[in-house]
């Protein structure tokens, strides 16, 4: 299985950190964000993976390389003249590289211990399987619901949970869209109505990397943690 790697976002919620810097590439735990994702997805035995990148997005490849100090092979997909399509314009453009099976997309901003699947959990006419995980508390009111007799994800509802920006699809979720900058969610509620949508709920560590002081928090746990 491929996978890919959400990193063109500008980072504003960041500021200044990111002013210089793209939020993947900003240390926490002693090393780059995007790298604690590279090194779970080939633990999980995902070799193949993709990276979009567009604000200072240059910077990426020249840290990361062709991939081959984490044992992996690393891709990219530029949208630095567009400057960034969105996740689901992203995905788009990257196609060509992620081909014509299920693939796995992770937000480059986030962090978690969650436990990749090299197999696709995608069933019969499936076009996505998202990754849920209990509402922080700067998004209270969640996302998306699953029915825990079937599995299927819907839009809302009262044990909403929050999306963890991981997800498994399937090429043609995105087939008939044309390029261009456009989100995810819409695309995703569309086939929820469609009963095409499958989830789970993750209760490890998750942590929505989204201000400093987040980033910061999370770097001083690591620390303690490893000493």
């Amino acid at each position: 299985m491929k996978a890919m790697i959400l990193a063109a976002g500008h980072g504003t919620r960041m500021r200044p950190l990111t002013d210089h810097t793209p939020k993947p590439l900003l240390i926490v735990g002693g090393k780059p964000l995007i790298q604690w994702h590279i090194e779970n997805l080939q633990q999980a035995g995902i070799e193949d993976i993709v990276i979009n990148i567009a604000w200072l997005g240059e910077q990426i490849p020249t840290v990361l390389g062709d991939g081959s100090n984490y044992g992996v092979s690393l891709h990219y997909s530029d949208e630095q003249s567009e400057g960034a399509l969105e996740t689901a314009g992203g995905i788009i453009k990257a196609l060509p590289l992620l081909g014509n099976k299920p693939f796995l997309v992770v937000n480059g901003d986030v962090w978690c211990n969650f436990n990749y699947s090299n197999a696709s959990p995608l069933k019969n006419d499936d076009l996505a399987h998202l990754i849920l995980v209990k509402n922080p508390s700067h998004n209270p009111k969640g996302d998306f619901s699953i029915n825990q007799d079937n599995n299927r994800v819907r839009d809302g509802g009262e044990n909403a949970c929050t999306f963890s920006g991981i997800g498994y699809y399937h090429p043609d979720l995105f087939k008939s869209l044309n390029y261009g900058k456009r989100p995810l969610a819409p695309i995703l509620r569309e086939a929820m109505l469609a009963g095409q949508v499958s989830g789970e709920l993750y209760k490890g560590d998750w942590r929505d990397i989204g201000t400093p002081e987040r980033l910061q928090e999370l770097d001083e746990e690591l620390f303690n943690s490893s000493n």
